[in-house]
């Protein structure tokens, strides 16, 4: 397969270094530091599975250059998808799938809305990881995962291609037999996690230790389940239960990309995470209080972030 990794970050690196380790067509679209690292230096990954360095890979800022692909990775943050979409379309083939592998909820109808829907898979992934210095990722948590789909599960050839482009690169992948039923639990998992991080500014082993916060964040997480139900898609009743064994699992410094992001002065990806469950909640009218006093507490440090950088 010819496989196109839109961003080279904690996520793009990590799974684009190891297609490229295997041999597979692989190709970065990156800018700027990024891009000037990995074609001068390559990629260098730290990994808990296993390092591995990259001397020489494909990389560039234009995708015009690459022709069509047999499939897009998205790995970049939740707020540039529609550009990364406007962006990909030359790399576009009759058959060409597009991955988005973000923390969201929403990315499958940002992309519709920017190009033509057959091309759209559901999609995520289990990693943690991050930049050290352009070109040098570091993963430090989880046995990494993707997982994918056509947005009506069908289990059609070329899913089933990537699938094994994946397994040949040492990757778990999965084709789940509901890929909206395993977004919306990972979503659960990641959007309360990032906004209880962001705000209290520790890593879980604080937070989770606190009684009086657990009801906090047992409460965010019954309106998540709440609202994927209005939207059609139901967590079981063992949802919460199940996301606070993940959380009393996690090593105890862990935190979310998007709670590092708010704590460094970055823009994040607070409008698609827990923004995006404010305005699925009042579109299918479920109340969420929780969620959205913890999204209007961490609103005006993202403005800030935001006209600081311009983004």
């Amino acid at each position: 397969m010819k496989i196109a990794v839109v961003g080279a970050g904690g996520v793009g690196g990590y799974f684009g270094g190891r297609l490229a380790q295997a041999g597979i067509d692989t190709t970065f679209i990156a800018r700027g530091a990024t891009l000037e690292a990995l074609r001068t230096r390559g990629l260098r990954v730290e990994s808990v599975v296993g390092d591995f360095a990259l001397e020489q890979v494909q990389a560039t800022d234009d995708p015009s250059t690459i022709g069509p692909v047999d499939a897009v990775l998205l790995a970049v943050k939740t707020w540039q998808l529609a550009e990364a979409a406007a962006a990909i379309r030359p790399l576009l083939g009759a058959d060409t799938m597009v991955v988005p592998l973000e923390n969201g909820i929403d990315a499958p109808d940002v992309l519709a809305e920017v190009i033509p829907r057959q091309h759209v898979l559901g999609g995520l992934c289990a990693i943690v990881s991050f930049i050290v210095t352009p070109g040098h990722i570091r993963h430090a948590a989880f046995e990494p995962l993707v997982m994918f789909g056509e947005l009506d599960n069908r289990r059609t050839e070329r899913v089933e291609r990537l699938r094994a482009t994946f397994e040949r690169a040492g990757v778990n992948a999965q084709v789940p037999d509901d890929i909206r039923h395993s977004m919306w639990t990972k979503f659960l998992f990641i959007a309360t996690m990032s906004g209880i991080g962001a705000l209290t500014r520790v890593p879980i082993g604080v937070w989770r230790a606190i009684a009086e916060l657990r009801t906090v964040v047992e409460a965010s997480l019954r309106e998540v389940v709440a609202v994927a139900a209005a939207a059609g898609v139901d967590l079981g009743p063992d949802a919460v239960t199940r996301t606070w064994e993940r959380y009393d699992a996690l090593a105890p410094t862990s935190t979310s990309s998007m709670q590092r992001d708010i704590m460094e002065g970055k823009p994040s990806e607070l409008d698609g995470q827990l923004g995006a469950l404010v305005r699925l909640a009042r579109r299918h009218r479920v109340a969420v209080p929780v969620t959205e006093q913890i999204y209007a507490c961490l609103l005006p440090q993202e403005n800030l972030a935001r006209s600081v950088s311009g983004g």
